[in-house]
């Protein structure tokens, strides 16, 4: 990871782990566009951002990043061939369904996003999925 994308302790920075946290909200057969992360982030700009942190997760780890495409519904994870194919293999396998022209019908598998609970909880740095700081999140802070 660049160092500019680094916390003083060597971690992810706090967006990226924003971005981690809400990405793996995203449901299985649903996907939702590297623009669409950024903007429930507060930072509509930053759609690139979100696909640095993606791309700089480590290897084996649970977050879903395959679930995040375009907002045209086209997978766009750089230049590779074999990443391109490994993410579409991931997202067929849970029923999304690519058309003639490369595209998923983003009205159909598009994720709308969390419910305002969870997307506050995310906001503050809390890490449980649940919507809410639980006392131990709490005392993180």
């Amino acid at each position: 990871m660049k160092a500019a994308n680094m916390d003083k302790r060597g971690g992810p920075s706090n967006f990226f782990q924003q971005v981690y946290s809400l990405v793996s909200l995203v449901p299985y057969g649903r996907v939702a566009s590297y623009g669409q992360i950024a903007s429930l982030l507060g930072q509509p700009r930053a759609a690139r951002t979100v696909g640095w942190a993606l791309h700089g997760l480590p290897e084996g780890s649970s977050v879903p990043w395959h679930r995040i495409i375009n907002n045209q519904g086209r997978i766009t994870n750089s230049n590779r061939e074999d990443s391109i194919q490994q993410q579409r293999s991931l997202l067929e396998a849970e029923g999304v369904v690519f058309g003639p022209d490369g595209r998923a019908d983003m009205s159909q598998y598009r994720w709308y996003g969390p419910t305002f609970e969870a997307l506050d909880a995310i906001w503050r740095g809390c890490s449980g999925k649940s919507g809410t700081c639980s006392e131990e999140d709490d005392r993180a802070e």
